[in-house]
């Protein structure tokens, strides 16, 4: 067993493995414009967890365009017609371009559904907790997406 563990830590560190957030290099990314539409409260997460920045004296780095929206449907209803599930949806599309040429245009879905609950405090409160998770999906995937191009 100890020559196993020892076989594939030398396989794993000869190899070349490394995490794929150790190299951030989005977080150091510099953009001459950032355009956001759509849900105000996503783009703001999305540009404060990403610590994107403009610099707009340098005219030669790439622009970037998020668009971000927000649904929240019900799924299912019982047969007295009261609400049984929800489900939750937040759609960006990333667009990086470089004078007026687009080098990335990506969609990222994320969506969760879930059951309704008794006390609406509650509910809200869920509601409010997936659509940060679904945020915090959106981010590590776009982190993942840029990081691998």
């Amino acid at each position: 067993m100890n020559k196993f563990i020892i076989l594939s830590f030398f396989l794993i560190v000869s190899c070349g493995y490394q995490p794929i957030y150790v190299n951030k290099n989005l977080t150091e990314k510099e953009y001459y414009k950032i355009t956001l539409e759509g849900d105000e409260n996503i783009n703001k997460k999305i540009i404060n967890s990403l610590s994107l920045k403009v610099n707009e004296f340098d005219n030669n780095l790439n622009s970037l365009s998020l668009k971000t929206s927000f649904e929240e449907s019900v799924t299912s209803k019982n047969s007295k017609g009261q609400i049984e599930s929800y489900k939750s949806q937040i759609t960006l599309n990333l667009i990086i371009s470089k004078k007026e040429k687009n080098i990335l245009n990506k969609t990222f879905i994320e969506q969760f559904s879930y059951s309704n609950k008794d006390n609406k405090f509650e509910l809200v409160n869920y509601q409010e907790e997936v659509k940060d998770n679904l945020i915090n999906k959106i981010i590590e995937d776009v982190i993942l997406h840029i990081n691998l191009k």
